[in-house]
């Protein structure tokens, strides 16, 4: 299936204002906009919560790790 063709697209707008109206589409256009604005901020605070834990991930094994060859050597 491609893309709608115009005059799908303009019974697809004629429908959308004659069940909503034509004062309430701006509204629900600026509800969707806010929608799509908070979630990108809420993306970005969740990346820059979890780069920090990230690396602390990382690097514990690491430690970890290193006082494991600590004991084999030990023991050796």
């Amino acid at each position: 299936m491609g893309m709608p063709s115009m005059p799908e697209l303009l019974i697809v707008l004629a429908i959308v204002v004659l069940l909503f109206g034509a004062k309430k589409i701006p509204d629900l256009a600026k509800g969707i906009g806010k929608g799509i604005k908070d979630f990108k901020k809420a993306v970005k605070e969740d990346d820059e919560v979890e780069t920090p834990k990230e690396i602390a991930s990382k690097e514990e094994p690491s430690q970890e790790e290193a006082k494991v060859e600590e004991k084999k050597s030990e023991n050796a």
